[in-house]
């Protein structure tokens, strides 16, 4: 399945233990949880021996090459030079703010087929349309998990509302944080929802979107393994067609049952990633 070409009007939607740490550049990020060597592979986590879940939000690779795309573009040509050209001559609000990252030189040159990677400490892609969600993960040999099998995933096995306990705790996960990326690059909330820069802003209390792994708390606990930020961070497309666990900026406290139903498969902006199931 392919993006639609046109897509929708963009809309503003408001609303356990810890790991070590080592320093990595200039702040503390965990170390990745052990490897598993059982059935579900280095970079996927298993619940109850009923499915696989990948460990982290997705990143993307071209499926030929394995050269990796750029996580601040929708991933199609067209999609990705629009955007460019588009954003490349806008001005932010203040000097300060992020400039637009280019993608990578290929992805401008020619057709290419996302396919879906899990790596740690790494900007997750957003820009995700359901569709083409679901066609990354399939090109992975796994696809896209279906809503009880990422409600599970994410309560634990413990089975909790949230992946570190039963009640909300501010800044446990990246959700609900203190501004809005639109708002700060262009002073309104609910315009350039394609913007490349949106995944680069930082509020005061830091980057609003994080690396995958770096918020150690937000972890759904199987075994000796956890599966990272299913809950904020970025929405997550599944199966069913809608997204789930609430993007950093959402003003949600529902946890893992936050969901968005309100658009199509083909709809994408900044705040959307996603991960595999098999």
């Amino acid at each position: 399945m392919s993006a639609s070409p046109n897509p929708p009007d963009l809309l503003y939607l408001p609303d356990a233990s810890v790991p070590p740490l080592e320093t990595l550049g200039d702040g503390l990020l965990p170390l990745a949880p052990p490897k598993p060597r059982g059935r579900c592979g280095p970079d996927m986590v298993d619940v109850r021996g009923e499915f696989c879940i990948d460990r982290y939000e997705i990143s993307l690779v071209d499926l030929q090459s394995g050269q990796a795309l750029s996580p601040h573009y929708h991933p199609t040509r067209a999609q990705t030079a629009a955007s460019y050209e588009r954003y490349r001559g806008l001005n932010p609000l203040r000097a300060n703010l992020p400039s637009v990252p280019p993608p990578e030189a290929f992805q401008l040159q020619q057709e290419f087929e996302p396919k879906a990677t899990v790596l740690a400490d790494v900007l997750p892609q957003g820009y995700l349309s359901g569709e083409l969600a679901d066609a990354a993960c399939r090109r992975a040999g796994k696809r896209l998990c279906s809503h009880a099998e990422w409600l599970t995933a994410c309560r634990g096995e413990r089975s909790r509302n949230f992946p570190y306990g039963d009640k909300y705790q501010t800044g446990a996960c990246n959700v609900f944080r203190d501004g809005h990326p639109a708002a700060i690059l262009h002073g309104n909330a609910s315009r350039e929802h394609l913007d490349p820069r949106l995944g680069l802003v930082s509020s005061q209390d830091g980057p609003l979107l994080r690396r995958t792994g770096a918020t150690a708390s937000c972890r759904s606990d199987w075994g000796n393994d956890a599966v990272f930020d299913m809950v904020g961070n970025l929405d997550e497309w599944v199966a069913e067609g809608f997204f789930v666990g609430g993007f950093y900026s959402r003003a949600t406290r529902d946890g893992c049952e936050a969901r968005i139903t309100s658009h199509p498969p083909y709809y994408f902006d900044y705040s959307l990633g996603a991960r595999c199931c098999r």
